[in-house]
């Protein structure tokens, strides 16, 4: 086969597309490749990678729609990464000779758009490429049938291939009318005569669609036909009538190839059921008083019917009226003098214009007294007591017109609806209409004082009218006793201090303020009663001690007094209200003692009974009364404990004996008891046994750190010179323990012994001062107690505010 022409075979994998014959070969010689998928010459097989789809024929009918879809290509890179160029290189078309296609030519003028370049997405190197119709593109297979699109791809850095696609034109279909529309009486459709004009009475319909023109065969008819095949109502709409009317219109269809089809359509137009306008007074004769301003209204004309529209038509000029179109009302459009003017109204259907009626006013504008009516008092104030009852009169206008006709000056009542509805008016009478309330929040918003205006119109034309203000100021009155809160009852601790809150007391008051009160405590405030209140907030606080032991609560009576609630503050009313404070009893605590655990050295003499030592303890809280019990240890009863004392009962004991007593000391208030139990290692010598080497009363104790309670109170400042010697003095005993304490290490006894020594010096001392107080005669040998132990701390009494020194193990005290 020779370059300069022949023909060739399209082949799919369904088989044979289509002979193409004439077509010259020059359309592949730039790439081989990209003719087709399979082209066969002469048994050659060459595959395209780059237009896999091409060549490739498709067949477009000649109905198709502008921007319809040709064919859809695949176009394929060899880098994913890259995206294609495809371009229309070059459109050939033919027309078709017998069984075969013409000799393409070159076609400028083809009805195809650019190539669209789109993403396939799988895989990722491969691009879709879309052939479409462009805007206002016409198809004819019979002027040409045949297209040869020649397509250019290129990939950056890839060789440029190219492809052609066949598009084949077929005929469309033959254009067909609407079966009633095309039928030899056509179509018929009814309408009512009061239609809208230019409204939408018919369209006329043809297959296929689009590009259709239609031409109305027969004239003289009102109807009009569009370009797009509607029928409308006449400009005017249809003339009303009590018949029956017909019209008949014969149409032409045809398509831009020229095809035809025709028919005919009926319209009927019934007589309309809707009642035709009426104009209910076709003539007014109306005065208007001179000095009228511009746009007021001077009449209005009524009409009945359906969508009435209406019209000034005579005269046109000078223009003195207006009318509302809408509402038939008159307006000035200046401002008038006297004169006389004849005005031709028209009331009309808007969507039947010719469906209306008119009308003839006669317009007198004449001069009148515009002077308005005067009214005595021009200004009214007062105040009122809210208590004040429905009905009453407030005030009664004395007005007069100055034209002489005072029977017909009409009252109305202007002013804001919160104000101007607690009022009324009687003829020229002002009256309450509601109760004037003062304790409501809608009070409260005006301020208490209500306004309003009294309108006095005059009859005639203009009206003339006064306005007269009213101020009322409502005044308070108290109505109401305050309430006391159900159910008052306070708790507070048995040991709650001075100033203590115990509650508040929340008494409420319906008069205006709210819950203005004054609170009081009826008996006052002393030992019996030892609380206080607030007289503005209610609160009750503590300001004596209570007392738990003797009662377990208190009854108080509040009194609650209102204030500020009338315009006379001597008219108070008030509430006694009961109110409970119950006291919470405190959880008692163990006793503290010091110490805890004792060894004692006794040598028995002679009497009914014996100091052995005294116990130092203290309640919690403090003050708390204790008691003492021996409750184990106390062989033969050798033991009493009276108070905090402990004493032995001497009955002639032959040898040394050790006893180990346990004494239990508790509180004597609160359940349950709460106690602690001390450990007593009492060693007795009889007097007859010789004494131990060591002629000190021993006794072990733990140590324990001294409870220092610190209270802010009240008290004495001392004065700089008694600050320097207290200073000086404290010292002086810091250096006095200094060598005692190195004296005692320097002692040649046992550690044991000197501990044992140290810590019994003060029981031993204690028991030989009792027996001196007894006046008991003096121990037969050498004196066994040592000299008085020094004391190691310092503090202040709280209550008394005194200075005094203490020993920390035994508790003993010495004031300064």
């Amino acid at each position: 086969m020779g370059t300069g022409g022949g023909s060739f075979r399209v082949w799919d994998a369904s088989g044979i597309l289509g002979d193409i014959s004439g077509a010259p070969l020059g359309h592949c010689k730039d790439s081989l490749a990209g003719c087709s998928d399979a082209l066969l010459f002469a048994g050659t097989f060459v595959k395209s990678a780059a237009l896999p789809d091409l060549p490739r024929t498709v067949t477009l009918s000649e109905d198709a729609a502008p921007g319809a879809r040709v064919a859809e290509l695949a176009v394929s890179c060899s880098n994913a990464s890259s995206s294609p160029q495809v371009t229309l290189q070059r459109v050939e078309s033919g027309v078709p000779t017998g069984s075969n296609v013409a000799p393409l030519h070159t076609d400028p003028g083809h009805p195809f758009n650019p190539i669209a370049i789109s993403a396939d997405g799988a895989p990722p190197s491969t691009f879709r490429a879309e052939v479409t119709l462009r805007a206002g593109a016409e198809l004819d297979a019979h002027r040409v049938n045949w297209y040869a699109l020649m397509l250019r791809a290129a990939c950056p850095g890839e060789q440029e291939v190219t492809g052609q696609l066949y598009v084949q034109v077929t005929s469309g279909q033959a254009l067909r009318c609407d079966l009633k529309f095309a039928s030899a009486g056509g179509d018929v459709v009814r309408v009512s005569a009061n239609v809208a004009p230019r409204a939408p009475l018919y369209a006329v319909r043809a297959q296929p669609p689009g590009g259709l023109m239609f031409q109305l065969r027969n004239s003289g008819t009102p109807l009009t036909l569009t370009r797009q095949g509607l029928v409308l109502a006449p400009d005017g709409g249809f003339s009303p009538s009590k018949d029956t009317q017909t019209f008949r219109l014969e149409i032409d269809v045809m398509d831009r190839r020229g095809q035809n089809c025709s028919g005919a359509v009926t319209v009927e137009v019934r007589p309309s059921s809707c009642p035709r306008v009426t104009i209910l007074a076709p003539q007014q004769d109306v005065l208007v008083p001179e000095g009228i301003g511009p746009l007021e209204v001077v009449t209005q004309v009524r009409a009945s019917g359906d969508n009435v529209r209406y019209a000034i038509l005579a005269p046109t000029s000078p223009a003195l009226f207006t009318i509302d179109e809408m509402t038939g009302e008159i307006r000035s459009t200046r401002r008038l003098e006297v004169v006389s003017a004849h005005l031709l109204v028209r009331a009309y259907n808007a969507l039947q214009p010719s469906d209306q009626d008119s009308a003839v006013l006669n317009v007198t504008v004449r001069g009148t007294d515009q002077r308005a009516p005067s009214c005595v008092p021009a200004l009214y104030t007062s105040q009122v007591r809210e208590t004040v009852s429905p009905g009453s009169p407030l005030v009664t206008l004395r007005c007069t017109d100055p034209g002489g006709d005072e029977g017909s000056l009409r009252y109305t009542l202007e002013g804001p609806p919160g104000s101007r509805s607690h009022f009324h008016m009687e003829g020229p009478q002002l009256k309450v209409n509601t109760t004037l309330d003062y304790d409501t929040e809608a009070m409260a918003a005006v301020g208490f004082h209500l306004t309003a205006t009294i309108v006095v119109t005059a009859g005639g034309q203009p009206l003339r009218s006064t306005r007269v203000p009213v101020l009322v100021t409502v005044l308070p009155v108290n109505e109401f006793t305050p309430e006391c809160p159900n159910g008052i009852v306070f708790t507070v601790s048995e040991t709650a201090p001075f100033g203590s809150s115990v509650g508040r007391v929340v008494g409420t008051d319906r008069d205006h303020p709210p819950d203005s009160l004054e609170y009081s405590l009826e008996g006052g405030t002393g030992p019996a009663q030892p609380f206080s209140i607030d007289a503005r907030t209610g609160e009750i606080r503590v300001v004596g001690p209570l007392s738990p032991p003797r009662r377990a609560g208190y009854r108080l009576t509040v009194r609650l007094t209102d204030s500020h609630n009338d315009v006379d503050p001597g008219n108070r009313r008030s509430r006694l209200c009961d109110v409970a404070v119950r006291l919470q009893a405190v959880p008692q605590r163990a006793p503290l003692c010091n110490p805890e655990v004792q060894e004692l050295r006794i040598t028995a003499g002679t009497g009914s009974w014996q100091p052995v030592t005294r116990l130092v303890c203290r309640g919690d809280p403090e003050g708390t009364t204790l008691s003492y019990a021996i409750v184990g240890g106390n062989e033969d009863r050798r033991f009493r404990q009276e108070g905090n004392v402990l004493s032995y009962i001497p009955n002639g004991l032959a040898e040394p004996r050790t006893f180990v007593l346990l004494v239990e000391v508790w509180g004597n208030t609160g359940s349950p008891r709460r106690s602690t139990v001390l450990a007593l290692v009492v060693h007795v010598t009889p007097r007859s046994t010789p004494a131990p080497p060591s002629t000190a009363t021993l006794h072990t104790t733990l140590r324990k750190e001294p409870l220092v309670v610190r209270r802010t109170e009240l008290a004495w400042l001392p004065p700089a010179w008694f600050v320097a010697v207290l200073t000086a003095t404290g010292a002086l005993l810091l250096a006095v323990l200094c060598c005692v304490a190195h004296s005692v290490l320097r002692s040649s006894r046992k550690p044991s012994e000197v501990l044992l020594s140290e810590s019994s010096r003060d029981a031993a001392a204690q028991s030989s001062a009792l027996e001196e107080e007894r006046s008991r005669p003096a121990a037969r040998g050498p004196s066994r107690l040592s000299a008085p132990r020094p004391f190691d701390g310092r503090a202040r009494d709280p209550r008394t505010g005194r200075d005094y020194l203490f020993d920390s193990v035994t508790g003993a005290r010495r004031w300064i």
